[in-house]
């Protein structure tokens, strides 16, 4: 199961992708940053959108996270030059793609085959993850075999596309809080989403919230959304949704905290079985509480001192 930030940024300018850079060194990379070649840009601009995108990923020297890229879909002809161009100008620093709109498994299959071929001409060595939006009918109803292909790192919930998809039946209304929480055709959804990334060790993320700047409202959008469906990551559209969307994805601190006092007792007792505070614990629960740990590693968390220096002084 792939451990990476909770939040994932959505950036679409130049100007806006530099202030989220700066970001990421101020939070020592609790989000991820996604340059949007999709929505981002313009339409007879596409190449040159792409270019500077590349320019930027190649200008950003050790950059604190993640900086990934969203392509066009399978049925846009842009998504090839995408490829080309970002990778041939900046394969090694791109973190991850995000591949929009798919109908099929075999849609994400094709592209993937496209990006690799790419990678490799362009001589990246390392897999390049991928991030596939779920937002159509069709890519809902294979979710499943979609996390199964071996470079699938998340699956996205794109509740707005999806909720255009319902052809009028779905009000505006279920784009929003609190209806996205509660229409049963949009509860199905994300659960089979998240059961379906789950499953086959996909992070599942969850949809954007299009409240801006209302933090306790985005705040309780990303909580609802970690605590009732199983969402590990969400998505922000504005800077001002990163912090409450990071702090909401986080583990709890107390789960946290209990967590790292039960590895560190079972790592003194090898790894066997272990009597915590009245209660048994043995390697379920500590591969339980290594993903706790991670997490809130991952979200820019204070671990305490011992916690730190036995897991992750070497990382």
């Amino acid at each position: 199961m792939p451990v990476i930030a909770p939040c994932e940024h959505i950036a679409g300018n130049e100007k806006m992708m530099r202030k989220a850079i700066d970001l990421q060194r101020e939070w020592h990379g609790a989000f991820d940053l996604t340059c949007d070649c999709e929505d981002g840009a313009a339409v007879g601009a596409e190449r040159e959108h792409a270019l500077m995108v590349a320019r930027l990923l190649n200008d950003t020297q050790s950059p604190a996270g993640r900086i990934g890229v969203r392509i066009h879909d399978v049925e846009n002809p842009h998504w090839r030059n995408d490829i080309a161009l970002l990778l041939g100008e900046a394969a090694a620093k791109i973190g991850y793609i995000t591949i929009p709109k798919p109908e099929s498994a075999a849609d994400v299959a094709r592209m993937i085959d496209v990006i690799e071929t790419q990678a490799q001409r362009a001589g990246r060595v390392d897999p390049l993850p991928i991030h596939v939006l779920i937002e159509t009918h069709g890519a809902l109803a294979q979710a499943a075999a979609i996390s199964a292909l071996p470079q699938v790192e998340a699956i996205v919930f794109g509740l707005l596309d999806f909720v255009s998809a319902h052809h009028g039946a779905l009000g505006f209304d279920a784009m929003r809080s609190p209806l996205q929480f509660e229409h049963p055709l949009l509860l199905r959804a994300k659960t089979e989403i998240v059961a379906a990334a789950l499953a086959h060790g996909v992070v599942p993320v969850h949809n954007v919230s299009l409240t801006l700047r209302d933090e306790a409202a985005v705040r309780q959008d990303a909580f609802l959304a970690r605590t009732r469906f199983g969402f590990l990551r969400m998505w922000s559209i504005h800077p001002a949704q990163i912090r409450p969307i990071v702090e909401a994805m986080r583990p709890d601190d107390a789960e946290v905290e209990r967590a790292g006092r039960i590895l560190l007792a079972a790592q003194r007792a090898a790894w066997g079985p272990i009597d915590h505070e009245g209660e048994l614990h043995d390697r379920a629960s500590y591969r339980h509480c290594w993903t706790v740990v991670q997490r809130a590693h991952a979200g820019g968390m204070q671990l305490a001192e011992d916690v730190e220096n036995a897991f992750f002084r070497d990382r």
